[in-house]
């Protein structure tokens, strides 16, 4: 078996990950594993930007009170603070780096978005992530001690007592190298998840296709605990289309003045206002009930978004990519509205860790959305996730930076002589399928304790039958983001069978009303 030894494992390429790469990179030797390109993964999708304090009238405790009223009493308010504080060092060190955020009359172009009683949000147009992470690969590529090994997805941690030691410290990982179709050991003293979420495990999502949970599910096989997993965000305005796959309209159309209407069939009224006194602008998680509830009530299949009444020239600087999008499927925004449905977006919740990215075990790390750091709460609020994700690779990179030396143990060759070839493919397919559906249909933007119980004996049935074929099968990209799925939708249905009320991102029809205490979920795993 092909074996490597680096000072740190990084699991994800995203931003969280390449940030954490060039702060350890002076003084560790980085290894950056992704499952495919580095650029795949969910940070270049993201449009909106990335909050922070950056102008006068605006306020360290205002960004805060804005965070914990999205959270719906779940934020953790240290961790709040301590990114809130930091956010905008991360927005200097972006721009040191060389991100073009979009600037006017010579300072940054601040916009507002759902939830910000400022505007805060710097931007690099409509298209943040993909600029950001552009500039992050530059540099991470002329970065010497950064190893790059794309493809090659995560199969398992390696801890102590999977290895019969008494202590249950990370010791590296599993990959698969799909270009040979080998899986291969990493060994270092410190491993950082980066993954990103789970979206992959609805059947409509914003995410990419690599959104399926790996980290997640592996810290969790390991012995970590994970937190606040029923809190799944909905973007309330993904396009609907059938040509455009999971393609986002970015939450600042409605901070620049969009209005949500019905359409002409059911009255072509607005109807947020009638939903919440902050109408297009109230949180995420009210918007996407409003339009889940309008969708049902009139029986439709989208809803509008129209900012048709600003000026082409305005939407055209400030819109660009989705305005050539939409133009591209026949859609003119300057002169209509956009056809929207509510879509996965967001895993809220994930790995516990502390504020420097410690999860349970020692010398495991996650940071980013693969991590519950407990800023986001029961809602994350709009242009958090971005800095969130800065914030805690530099926490990271530092507390690596301070921790003592460990001892390794070696790393027995992986055994694959039980194993055969699969015979029927098809198999995962079918089950990521229903999967997906039932993950929709059963836990989706409103829950009800016999829609949980049913998608739970379904996971139970999907469960046992990925199982056998882990155990007789050789190992493919397919069956390893599969496995994952499963393992995440099983944290997400009991976590949502735990939460007896109504908070947040968590609407469920039995148990409507807000319990008096807020009180986060947490699942530990039978092993610990």
């Amino acid at each position: 078996m092909t074996s490597y030894d680096f000072d740190v494992l990084i699991v994800g390429s995203g931003l969280a990950g390449l940030s954490a790469a060039l702060h350890l990179a002076g003084t560790h030797r980085v290894a950056v594993l992704t499952k495919r390109a580095l650029s795949d993964g969910a940070s270049q999708w993201a449009q909106g930007g990335i909050a922070a304090v950056l102008s006068e009238g605006d306020s360290i405790q205002a960004h805060v009170d804005d965070t914990l009223v999205a959270g719906a009493g779940l934020c953790d308010l240290a961790a709040t603070r301590f990114v809130v504080e930091r956010a905008p060092e991360a927005i200097a060190w972006l721009r040191a780096l060389g991100v073009p955020f979009s600037e006017e009359d010579g300072s940054l172009h601040l916009t507002r978005e759902g939830g910000h009683s400022q505007r805060r949000v710097a931007h690099v147009t409509d298209a943040t992530g993909a600029a950001v992470q552009r500039c992050l690969i530059d540099a991470v590529r002329r970065t010497p001690n950064i190893t790059l090994f794309e493809g090659h997805a995560l199969v398992d941690l390696i801890t102590g007592s999977k290895l019969g030691l008494p202590d249950n410290g990370c010791q590296g990982l599993h990959a698969l190298d799909i270009a040979t179709d080998q899986v291969v050991a990493f060994r270092a003293p410190h491993t950082i998840l980066a993954t990103g979420g789970a979206g992959k495990v609805y059947l409509y999502t914003t995410n990419p296709d690599t959104a399926t949970g790996d980290g997640i599910a592996a810290a969790w096989r390991a012995g970590c605990r994970v937190s606040n997993m029923e809190f799944i965000q909905f973007h309330p305005t993904c396009l609907y289309h059938p040509f455009a796959k999971s393609f986002l309209i970015s939450e600042a159309v409605r901070g620049e003045g969009g209005l949500l209407k019905l359409p002409a069939s059911a009255g072509g009224t607005r109807f947020m206002p009638g939903h919440d006194e902050r109408a297009e602008l109230a949180p995420r998680d009210v918007v996407a009930r409003a339009i889940d509830f309008e969708m049902k009530k009139h029986g439709l299949d989208c809803v509008y978004l129209d900012i048709s009444h600003q000026p082409p020239a305005f939407l055209q600087e400030h819109f660009p990519n989705i305005l050539a999008r939409c133009a591209e499927l026949g859609i003119d925004i300057t002169r209509g509205p956009i056809p929207v449905v509510p879509a996965a977006h967001y895993t809220c919740g994930g790995v516990v860790t502390d504020l420097s990215g410690r999860t349970d075990i020692a010398g495991l790390y996650a940071i980013g959305e693969t991590a519950c750091t407990g800023l986001h709460g029961a809602n994350r609020l709009a242009s958090n996730s971005l800095v969130e994700c800065m914030v805690f690779a530099r926490a990271a990179a530092e507390a690596i930076g301070a921790a003592p030396a460990r001892r390794l143990a070696d790393l027995p060759p992986w055994d694959h002589s039980r194993v055969t070839d699969a015979d029927e493919i098809v198999v995962l397919s079918h089950n990521w399928d229903e999967l997906r559906r039932f993950m929709w249909d059963y836990v989706g933007i409103v829950r009800t304790d016999k829609r949980l119980e049913r998608a739970a004996h379904r996971i139970a049935l999907l469960r046992s039958e990925i199982d056998e074929f882990y155990g007789q099968f050789r190992i493919t990209p397919d069956l390893l983001e599969l496995r994952n799925l499963v393992q995440v939708a099983a944290l997400i249905v009991q976590s949502a069978q735990s939460r007896q009320e109504s908070r947040g991102l968590h609407f469920s029809r039995d148990h409507p009303s807000l319990a008096a205490s807020a009180i986060p979920t947490v699942l530990v795993p039978a092993s610990s």
